[in-house]
């Protein structure tokens, strides 16, 4: 988005992050913001703001990292804040096959494709996360690929999981009377 914060970008006359919130907030007892520029202003959602711990923008994993060292749960949902089309069973699906897996990491699936920055975490990996960090990795699926990971389903609201890159993307869903929130 050409250097824009994305978070921050309006959709429907609100801030795509607001969306996000609305969605998410429901499903979860603690709601944590990964941050690293305009702190304030996402501070004013209500909801704690934490930076990465990782330096040079290492990408999603460094959000999560943050996200799990802070939280005050077992389980850490991921979602990034360019995806205001959440749905609302969201964290009891992946948290169905979490438990019913045993794996330590349930992803959304949508078609044959993962969306690995759909996931619903075990913190207890966060010793893991931050070795694979530290030796300077940083591909979400290749971190994924050292766990025991369940994909869980959502064909039946793929749409929801489009995330929006670009200008145009905004502009695009901010007309679509089906797909705006």
């Amino acid at each position: 988005m050409g250097g824009l914060d994305k978070g921050l970008q309006e959709l429907g006359g609100r801030p795509m992050i607001a969306w996000v919130i609305e969605r998410l907030g429901p499903q979860v007892d603690e709601l944590l913001i990964n941050a690293n520029q305009n702190g304030e202003r996402y501070s004013a959602f209500g909801h704690r703001v934490v930076p990465d711990q990782v330096a040079d923008f290492a990408g999603p994993l460094a959000g999560l990292h943050a996200a799990m060292s802070v939280a005050r749960h077992p389980l850490v949902v991921t979602a990034p804040c360019d995806s205001p089309f959440l749905p609302a069973d969201l964290v009891a699906r992946l948290q169905q096959a979490l438990t019913a897996s045993g794996a330590s990491l349930a992803v959304v699936r949508t078609g044959a494709q993962p969306q690995p920055v759909f996931s619903l975490c075990r913190r207890e990996l966060l010793p893991s996360l931050g070795d694979y960090l530290g030796k300077g990795g940083r591909k979400v699926a290749r971190w994924h690929d050292t766990l025991t990971v369940v994909e869980v389903a959502f064909d039946d609201q793929a749409a929801a999981f489009e995330n929006i890159n670009t200008c145009a993307d905004l502009q695009r869903l901010a007309t679509d009377p089906v797909r705006t929130p």
